[in-house]
Order: structure tokens, then sequence, then C-alpha cells
């Protein structure tokens, strides 16, 4: 299935800002559901279903010039367009600490 980007931004910041962006992501994920991301002239309000799909994800991504690996960790939000519900999608118990 083809993919569409509908909202990207990629930059560099200190621990404290991602953790910054990431509580203000919960907030809403756990007050309404409703996020608005904004960057430049970039736009994009999401309804998140009551019951999504969670994934997360920690990568290593080596180089095939020999340079340094880059590493990862994804936390990915998903369900089915007009789902209102959300998934199941659950294989086990998650953690984070």
């Amino acid at each position: 299935m083809p993919e569409e980007t509908l909202f990207s931004v990629e930059q560099s910041m200190d621990r404290g800002e991602i953790a910054d962006y990431l509580r203000a992501v919960a907030d809403a994920v756990e007050e309404n559901g409703e996020l608005t991301l904004d960057a430049g002239e970039q736009h994009l309000d999401v309804a998140i279903p009551s019951r999504p799909t969670f994934e997360v994800k920690a990568e290593r991504e080596t180089s095939s010039g020999g340079g340094p690996a880059e590493l990862s960790v994804e936390f990915e939000i998903e369900w089915d367009e007009g789902d209102e519900e959300g998934g199941d999608g659950g294989d086990g118990t998650l953690t984070i600490g």
C-alpha cells in the first residue's frame, strides 16, 4: 500500500525539549485524542480514536560505508482511517521505564 506523508519535521533538540513535546502529545491523547501539529507552513489536525494500536520500536541502522550506526526509538500510534474505535492489536503488555 502506498504511503503518503501528511506532516514531517526532523530537527536536533535537547532531551528536555523532546520530553516537553512528548508530554504535550501524551496530554492531548489522554484528554480528547485531538492533536494539532504546526511547523512553519505545515499544519495538521489529527483525531485519534479511543483504542488505536501503539507500537514501540528500537532500531540500529548500520552504514554501508563503515560509519557509525544510527540508533532510534520510535513511538507510533496507528489506526485505520475512519475507524472511530480503533483496533485490538496487542501482543503483550508493554512496560517503559
